[in-house]
């Protein structure tokens, strides 16, 4: 299983928490900030394992490989659609995270493309089954804290985005558990393992760390501002 690693800033203030002890994944309550750029190489600072490592099924490899040849000028994001799945935590314009205990849910809000929102539900339900699991961009999140990291069990996604700018392949089969901590004030961890039985030989995991941006907060930033034809742009 693909992996790699990454650490944390020794030098950073300590884990801020919520009155119940639980780490607090976003801004305090009298302080502004945002995740804004990640540790890794690549677009938005994801850091996934290189491409010969991932163990892709034939056709996903070949697919990923027509994506890289024509630079990626098929790559929903760049028209607008949301980043769904990981991608979610390696868009340029950072996120936001709220915790909401009165009502058992946490909120993931992104900064750029069309300023999508994800909900994790924190109540202990199950994902939907058959007809009743519509997919989606985002698909259905249940959540739970292991100690002081927030694990997210995600299914029910469509296959009408890309899991990076890099063209990882995907299908509705894609099965996501994330697990994502504070281990100081400025680093937000973020673990994801990809299993899609359609897609690869095996699950594969990619780890990087999202920095706080004390010093602003979220743009206000509408991909579709002034894209007049979204689907008919095309690349060299």
């Amino acid at each position: 299983m693909a992996q790699q690693q990454v650490g944390e800033d020794e030098t950073s203030p300590p884990t801020p928490r919520l009155a119940d002890g639980t780490p607090n994944l976003g801004p305090r309550s009298d302080g502004r900030g945002f995740w804004d750029r990640g540790s890794g190489p690549m677009v938005g600072g994801a850091d996934y394992p290189p491409s010969e490592e991932i163990p892709f099924r034939p056709w996903a490899k070949a697919l990923y490989d027509y994506r890289q040849a024509t630079l990626a000028k098929d790559d929903p994001h760049v028209r607008c659609m949301p980043p769904g799945g990981p991608r979610q935590f390696a868009v340029p314009f950072g996120l936001q995270i709220l915790q909401m205990p009165s009502i058992k849910r946490i909120y993931i809000l992104s900064g750029g493309s069309t300023r999508p929102w994800r909900e994790i539900y924190m109540d202990g339900r199950a994902h939907p089954e058959g007809d009743w699991l519509n997919p989606s961009f985002f698909g259905h999140s249940v959540g739970r804290w292991e100690g002081d990291t927030l694990v997210i069990d995600t299914v029910g996604f469509n296959e009408r985005f890309w899991i990076h700018r890099a063209g990882f392949p995907h299908t509705e089969a894609l099965h996501l558990i994330e697990r994502i901590s504070r281990p100081d004030l400025n680093t937000l961890r973020y673990e994801v393992t990809l299993d899609d039985p359609l897609a690869y030989e095996e699950p594969w995991t990619a780890v990087w760390n999202k920095f706080w941006n004390d010093e602003d907060d979220i743009i206000e930033y509408f991909c579709q501002d002034n894209n007049r034809d979204q689907f008919h742009m095309v690349g060299r």
